[in-house]
């Protein structure tokens, strides 16, 4: 494992792992509520994977291991979702 995080550079990844999570949310809704065509709503899926895997990794550096295992719960979910709604 590398060196100890700094308590600026914790707060920092704690913030992008939640504005990763935020964005991945959001991204998700907007597959439903903005996405008129497939491929708005692939790009919208798209957006919500990079975000969310963003995320888990940011949790995982942070050592936030239930963290990160919610989070990929939520992209697997996520994923069944578009692959049922958008084949």
């Amino acid at each position: 494992m590398g060196p100890a995080m700094t308590e600026e550079e914790r707060a920092k990844k704690t913030a992008h792992l939640e504005n990763s999570r935020t964005l991945g949310e959001q991204a998700y809704d907007d597959m439903y509520e903005k996405a008129h065509s497939p491929s708005a709503a692939t790009a919208c899926y798209n957006n919500a994977k990079e975000a969310f895997y963003a995320a888990i990794n940011a949790a995982n550096e942070l050592g936030l291991t239930d963290e990160a295992r919610r989070l990929e719960a939520r992209l697997q979910h996520i994923k069944a979702v578009f692959r049922n709604q958008f084949p």
